[in-house]
Parts: C-alpha cells; sequence; structure tokens
C-alpha cells in the first residue's frame, strides 16, 4: 500500500521535537496576568479607551469587513484619511494602507524590484522581504549585515535598475541600519532605497516619526518606506510611503495590493486613533527609548550578554536554541512574557530572549523583568 500523503508531516513534526523547535500556539486571556515584554504594543495604544472606541465606532459606521478588494468595492474614506495623516506624520508624499505589514512589504518589493532588475537585500530582513525578493523574479543578492561598502560594490558590478532593501531597526536583535550611509551608497550608483520602518514609528524621530524622519531621509524622492500598524499604533495592517508616482504604480501593479480584501475598517479607525494619540503625545516615543536603556542596563550589569537597544527591542543571548526555549518557559511560570528566537526565525548559533519595551512599564515593573530574566537564566 502506498503511503498516506501527509505521512511526511509526522516525520518533519518528530525532527522538530528531538532538537526543541517544536512551537505551540498559546491563546492569551482578556486580562492576562503575566508581566508582557513580549508583543509589539510600544506605545500601550491597544488597549487605549480612544483606540478600541475608534475601532469599535468604524465598525459601527462601516461593516465589520472591507467586503473586497480595494480596486473593487473595499476602499473606503477611513483608509483614505489614515493614508493622508499618516504621509503627512511621517512626511511623505503620500501613502497607501495595506491588510497587513506582511503584505506591504510584499507589495513594495516585487512592484519595485521586477523582472530585470537587482535587489540588495540586508542578511538579517525580515521574512517578509525576503519572500518579496524571492516573488519579485529579479536579481536579488543579499549582502552581509549593515554594510554600506558591500552594498556599494553589489550595485557597482549590476550597473542596472536596483533597489537597495533594508529593515530601520532589526526586529531580533534591535540594532539599527546605517541608513544615511545606505542612503549615499544608493544614490552615487542611482537605485533607491526601499526601508522597513516597521519597529521605528513611533520610536524613533521627531515624536515618533520614524528612523527615516531620524535620518532626515524622509520625503526624499529616491526612498520609499513600509510600515506596520501592529506595533506602536496598537492596531492591524500597514502601509507604504513614498512619492506618489511609487504609490500609483503600486495601486496598478502589487499584487498583495490588488487581490487583497481591504484593512478592516476597525483596523483602519484604530490606526488612525492611535496616530492621533501619538500625535498629541510624542513623550510616549522618548518614553519607549528610556525604558528600554534602563532595561539593557540592569541586563548587562547582572552579566548578560544583551544589546544595547537603538529603539524598544532588547535582545538577550542563549546558550542554544533549546536553552532559549527552556528560559523562556521558566520566565513564563515565574510571571514574565518574552519572546523567544531560535531557528528558523534565526540563524542557529544567536538563538536569544527578545524584550520589548513598553511606554508605560514602571521602573518598578522593570525591576522585576529584569530579575527574573537573571533568575531563571541558563548556564553558559
Amino acid at each position: 500500500m502506498p503511503n498516506e500523503p501527509f505521512d511526511w508531516i509526522g516525520e518533519h513534526a518528530d525532527a522538530r521535537r528531538r532538537v526543541g523547535l517544536t512551537r505551540t500556539i498559546q491563546p492569551r486571556p482578556v486580562h492576562p496576568a503575566l508581566l508582557d515584554l513580549a508583543s509589539n504594543d510600544y506605545l500601550d495604544l491597544a488597549r487605549h479607551p480612544g483606540v478600541t472606541e475608534a475601532a469599535a465606532a468604524a465598525a459601527r459606521r462601516w461593516g465589520a469587513g472591507a467586503t473586497g478588494s480595494r480596486l473593487v468595492s473595499g476602499s473606503l474614506e477611513l483608509h483614505s484619511e489614515l493614508e493622508a495623516e499618516l504621509a503627512d506624520f511621517c512626511g511623505f508624499e503620500s501613502a497607501l494602507v495595506f491588510s497587513s505589514g506582511y503584505a506591504a512589504n510584499l507589495a513594495v518589493v516585487t512592484a519595485l524590484g521586477d523582472h530585470g532588475s537587482m535587489i540588495v537585500s540586508d542578511s538579517a530582513n525580515h521574512a517578509s522581504l525576503i519572500d518579496g525578493c524571492r516573488l519579485s523574479r529579479a536579481r536579488t543578492a543579499v549582502v552581509p549585515h549593515n554594510n554600506p561598502e558591500v552594498v556599494g560594490k553589489a550595485l557597482e558590478d549590476h550597473g542596472g535598475r536596483a533597489v537597495v532593501i533594508t529593515e530601520s531597526v532589526f526586529s531580533v536583535d534591535g540594532d539599527a541600519a546605517p541608513l544615511q550611509s545606505l542612503a549615499a551608497t544608493c544614490r552615487t550608483r542611482g537605485a533607491a532605497l526601499i526601508v522597513d520602518d516597521a519597529h521605528g514609528l513611533g520610536v524613533l524621530g521627531d515624536g515618533g516619526r520614524g528612523a527615516l524622519n531620524a535620518a532626515g531621509l524622509s520625503g526624499a524622492k529616491d526612498v520609499v518606506a513600509s510600515v506596520t500598524l501592529s506595533k506602536s499604533l496598537g492596531s492591524q495592517g500597514g502601509a507604504v510611503l513614498g512619492p506618489a508616482k511609487v504609490i500609483q504604480h503600486l495601486v496598478n501593479t502589487a499584487r498583495s495590493f490588488v487581490f487583497d480584501t481591504g484593512l478592516a475598517p476597525a483596523a483602519a479607525g484604530a490606526a488612525l486613533a492611535g496616530l492621533r494619540v501619538l500625535r498629541r503625545e510624542p513623550e510616549r516615543a522618548a518614553a519607549v527609548r528610556t525604558v528600554a536603556a534602563s532595561m539593557h542596563g540592569h541586563l548587562a550589569a547582572a552579566g548578560l550578554n544583551s544589546r544595547p537597544p537603538e529603539a524598544a527591542v532588547v535582545s538577550v543571548l542563549a546558550p542554544s536554541p533549546q536553552a532559549a526555549a527552556r528560559w523562556a518557559e521558566d520566565c513564563r511560570t515565574a510571571g514574565l512574557a518574552v519572546g523567544c528566537f531560535r531557528p528558523p526565525s534565526v540563524p542557529d548559533g544567536i538563538s536569544r530572549l527578545r524584550l520589548t519595551a513598553r511606554a508605560a512599564l514602571t521602573e518598578e515593573q522593570v525591576a522585576k523583568a529584569v530579575d527574573v530574566v537573571v533568575r531563571t537564566a541558563p548556564a553558559f
């Protein structure tokens, strides 16, 4: 008798279990008992009364769903309002909202890095950017992390139309890209720069306007940014910001825009409300950076290998994938939720815990979190 068609899945699952790489879904209760340093709710807006009420009001007015692709029936006045305010806040000419940050990254990479062009991609880029490169049909050069010199060499060897892709703040280590150097390298060779500012918006720049604002690159004619609405703005969705002609090109060519249902009204309403809170309370951005620096300082003083944060992400190296998983579980048992990064999310050898700073964390909560991480740390 032939094998059942999905027998191979069990073999893969057994292999994951043997090396401690099995992942499980753990539903979060409405009122978590754990101190949360795992979420991306950097500005504490996901439960902000003004944000949640805006989500409910948008659903009551526009319905539960967008009802279709934005090129058919799914584009709402609410989307346009959000796009206009995002572009204005971040300093870009135009913006386009997507159903997720993942979809936004697929769109911008595939639409601007199509067949016949070259993509130069940082080796530490997010999976959504990597998948965009794979789908683009462009020649892709993956270059060493944060190395503008090698980026320049790759562009020089190609000589044709090219785009350089990087995160502004890398989601695993929390280190920042040398955006000014990368922009200068791109301009020398006539390449475009695409920056995923998912972890910069709401944390870096003037009043949280993002890493491109901080680098003086907002609104540049050769720079395009993608952002997520699910981190600092406390909602869900994504957006691409850039010159109007680039955004119009995405409307007409980006498959994850053309063929996807529009962002749900509740998410759009919440993101718009979150953005307006940030405008009114820019001190939230500075508070996140202060909390992150404090957290790192205490962890480093305790002897743990913690990288100095450049935004909200604080990472702590673990000795192995299995140790990272056990460490995260021990933290959870002790009342602390932290992120755990191990293969295939990161290459073997750099497994780690990831702690995310939030604007509203108190000194007492930071001290408790550090104490738990230190007490449960594995032997190195």
